[in-house]
């Protein structure tokens, strides 16, 4: 593997930067001051989202035969995490400061003994374990009666439903149940923008495996979800494989592993990859009442499967294409002898929020109906942007810090030769191309 670079403590504030002013993301109830630890993804950033999900969803479920998608209720009774362990084992280690009054989570502390915040030495509190869940009440009237919660991982749906999935969808072991959804969690010490957030999404799967295979099958899928990021353009050295010390693991799992990205802060977690035996079948088996367990008609056996779930978050997976696409590169200012930076995002085509920009040389009545006839024209295959407004040098590097991999240009020569120029983001490198042959010009250059 190649040797990581060092991280570049930079790069988070050119990224943030960046969100706001081309529209990734915003701070949420900005008008009201904002609301800590929740984010709106704007124009831009709803696609890259939505696209790193699909990309997600297009290699977990459509290109398999052996996965089927779920989307489970948010909302859920204690019982579920009862079971689970959710109740009494989904907490952190909180103190407080005496003397700043802020809230820390003792195990993300890089010196226990000195507050972040002021200064202050040996002035926190003794620590206690605070849960992570959000609880609210289902009807009109608060009560223990009427107790609910937030999930706080989408995990849970997927075991509560797994002897629906196995009846209905006609698999067996090994089979996996993938869902993409919100989760809920209360985290004392929130940051690093969107990295660690109350409210995220994550992209789960349960693979139900029968017992003796687990192993091999834990090994095959950390294996699969390191190449996923990157077939997507992650660069390899800023990626790595890390297994958990037997004092990190869950006490479910008998074996994890994390992906982990270079973020600007250090390495971090994408997603994990765990080996949780039997362990939740057999709790939800055990306070339901009801079996669990998978029958085997050719060995004449039942048995409950064990489950080796990947589990990504899809906000932080979508910041760290974001910072691994950020680039600057000096280029010369055409027609002038000095050097002007370029800001581009290198997106894999797959990722990138939109995959060709639509721009008239200019607002003239002449160009904006041939413009919006190639629009229309490209729209039924990819995202497209569209843009008259300002000189076309600004709306060409507008579109590479939004990513996208090519532009279109209609000009007055379109006029008479039916034809346009095709920029390409990285090379920006220019070629005319008739107007008729566009969609297959671009087809083999964005679907990869």
């Amino acid at each position: 593997m190649p040797e990581a670079p060092a991280p570049d403590a930079a790069l988070f504030d050119k990224v943030v930067n960046l969100c706001k002013r081309r529209g990734f993301v915003f701070p949420s109830a900005e008008i009201y001051g904002g609301f800590r630890s929740t984010y709106d993804y704007g124009p831009v950033g709803v696609l890259l989202l939505r696209n790193v999900k699909d990309a997600w969803w297009r290699s977990m479920v459509q290109l398999r035969h052996d996965v089927v998608g779920l989307d489970a209720a948010i909302l859920s009774p204690p019982a579920v995490w009862e079971a689970s362990g959710h109740l009494k084992n989904f907490t952190d280690p909180l103190v407080d400061c005496r003397v700043c009054h802020e809230r820390f989570r003792l195990d993300k502390l890089d010196d226990p003994e000195v507050c972040p915040n002021c200064g202050a030495k040996q002035s926190f509190t003794e620590a206690r374990q605070f849960n992570l869940m959000f609880k609210t009440y289902a009807g009109p009237v608060e009560g223990a009666g009427a107790e609910v919660y937030l999930r706080p991982e989408t995990a849970q749906g997927m075991f509560l439903n797994f002897k629906n999935v196995l009846e209905t969808s006609r698999k067996r072991p090994p089979f996996g149940i993938a869902q993409v959804g919100k989760s809920f969690r209360n985290e004392i010490t929130p940051g690093n923008f969107v990295f660690r957030t109350r409210e995220f999404e994550q992209m789960e799967m349960e693979y139900f495996v029968p017992p003796a295979e687990s192993p091999q099958w834990y090994e095959y899928w950390c294996q699969q979800r390191l190449d996923w990021y990157r077939d997507l353009g992650m660069p390899a050295e800023k990626l790595r494989l890390r297994a958990h010390d037997e004092d990190e693991l869950s006490h479910y799992s008998s074996a994890t592993s994390d992906v982990e990205f270079l973020f600007p802060w250090g390495w971090d977690e994408l997603e994990g990859i765990a080996n949780r035996g039997d362990y939740d079948l057999r709790q939800h088996a055990a306070h339901s009442g009801e079996r669990l367990e998978y029958f085997d008609q050719a060995a004449n056996e039942r048995y409950v499967p064990h489950v080796i779930e990947p589990a990504a978050g899809a906000t932080r997976t979508a910041m760290a294409f974001l910072m691994a696409a950020y680039d600057e590169e000096e280029v010369a200012r055409e027609g002038q002898g000095q050097g002007d930076v370029r800001t581009v995002l290198r997106f894999h085509p797959r990722v990138a929020p939109y995959k060709v920009a639509v721009l008239p040389l200019s607002k003239k009545p002449e160009l904006q109906g041939p413009a919006t006839e190639v629009l229309a024209a490209l729209q039924p295959e990819w995202m497209c942007d569209y843009d008259e407004t300002q000189a076309i040098g600004r709306r060409y590097r507008r579109q590479d810090e939004l990513g996208t991999p090519f532009c279109v240009t209609v000009d007055f020569d379109s006029l008479d030769d039916q034809a346009v120029t095709v920029r390409d983001r990285d090379s920006m490198a220019q070629e005319r191309v008739p107007i008729a042959d566009l969609v297959d010009h671009l087809r083999p250059r964005l679907d990869v």
